[in-house]
């Protein structure tokens, strides 16, 4: 098999930056819910306007139209619409889009005019969406807005033209928009006034729906708006007042620098339990689901509100080699001498000495293991596993507690 030169490898990879999965999808959605209200749109557009004008009544257009093509149109512009929340990469866009597109391929397939083909292409879209499910994750007000407008957008649009459809079931009869759109939005409600009620089996079972629909799309909307606010609100509470009394036997670091970063993913891919204190202000790129706390670290009271009493390590990894001093002095303040083990981060080599002084339980200097290694490398010395372990963690000062 022929390898791809790197150069076009490099270039594919640009081009697929250019157009990430959810957007290619967003547009794929869309794209079949245009192809299939594309019949509604070619007997719409085949028709003159003056014919649309002499029609007397809705029950005329619908007749013409016809009335099974009405759940296409919505469908058709269900999909459209929430291609947006695709783009947004919300998982209620992407469940409700799983949910259009099963109707959608079920309706062209079983259709009185089946279009296999049309139902094949929904088939792999929707094969698509299931494989790429991780990229949808993220709980949006935007989206869920957007589910609620679609939702109660088609329902309407059902309630209407089926009142309109079976106006001379009701007793009023429905014989205009205006009627029909106020029974629509009393049903959908299930206010029920009762000032215009089914008297056939067919108009009960219509009502009935509509009344279902309506309780259901109502929750499911709320929900999917309110959702994301009241989660991210109690995840706050969560996290600033209940998190302190669980944490135990957990490692705190101190800083947002490259190396904390790398830190905090190696012991969390270890099932390590990792508490990160960041000062306020600081850029930090943690995951959003970080126990952090902002604050100084170098604080007595934030220390112990991170469960420093508790915490099997603390880690000083901020760039500035005096910090990292104040928090190992910090840490066996609030500690003593039986609490959690420091680790003390050196970034200059003539501070060594000083950050010594403190007296942490590990010294680590990036800028010694590197020379050393390198030293030891071109040298040919070898280098075993006592070796790398006093080359990676600096002595600590006499008097320090052993590691």
């Amino acid at each position: 098999m022929p390898i791809m030169p790197s150069s076009l490898k490099h270039r594919v990879r640009k081009v697929l930056a250019l157009f990430p999965p959810n957007w290619c999808l967003a547009i794929l959605v869309a794209l079949d819910g245009y192809a299939f209200m594309h019949p509604v749109l070619r007997e719409v557009r085949a028709r003159d306007y003056s014919f649309w004008l002499a029609l007397d009544n809705w029950q005329d257009m619908m007749k013409v139209v016809g009335l099974l093509e009405i759940p296409r149109l919505v469908l058709g512009v269900g999909l459209q619409v929430i291609a947006l929340g695709l783009i947004l990469k919300a998982r209620i866009a992407w469940a409700f889009s799983l949910v259009l597109l099963v109707g959608t391929g079920t309706f062209a397939i079983l259709g009185d005019h089946g279009r296999a083909a049309l139902g094949v292409y929904t088939l792999v879209l929707v094969i698509a969406l299931i494989v790429y499910w991780r990229r949808f994750d993220r709980a949006s007000v935007t989206a869920g807005s957007l589910f609620a407008a679609v939702s109660m957008l088609s329902l309407l649009i059902y309630a209407v033209f089926g009142a309109l459809y079976l106006g001379q079931e009701f007793n009023p009869p429905i014989e205009d928009t205006g009627t029909a759109f106020y029974f629509s939005i009393v049903s959908m409600s299930t206010v029920g006034y009762g000032d215009i009620t089914p008297h056939t089996g067919t108009a009960r079972l219509f009502t009935a729906s509509i009344i279902i629909l309506g309780i259901t799309i109502f929750a499911t909307s709320i929900s999917a708006i309110a959702g994301p606010v009241i989660g991210g609100n109690l995840k706050r509470l969560v996290k600033g007042r209940f998190s302190t009394a669980m944490r135990k036997n957990h490692i705190i670091i101190a800083g947002a620098t490259p190396l904390a970063l790398s830190v905090y993913d190696g012991l969390r891919r270890r099932g390590d339990e990792v508490t990160v204190i960041v000062p306020t202000g600081v850029a930090q790129e943690y995951p959003a689901a970080t126990d952090l706390i902002e604050g100084d670290p170098s604080s007595v009271e934030v220390l112990r509100s991170a469960g420093v009493a508790r915490a099997r390590y603390v880690l000083a990894l901020r760039d500035d080699d005096a910090e990292n001093a104040f928090i190992v002095l910090a840490a066996k303040e609030a500690t003593g001498d039986s609490g959690a083990k420091t680790v003390a981060l050196v970034n200059t080599s003539k501070h060594l000495e000083k950050i010594r002084r403190v007296q942490p339980d590990l010294v680590f200097s990036v800028q010694l293991l590197g020379a050393e290694l390198l030293t030891r490398a071109i040298s040919g010395e070898p280098l075993d596993s006592q070796a790398i372990t006093d080359l990676f963690f600096a002595k600590a000062a006499p008097g320090a507690k052993p590691a």
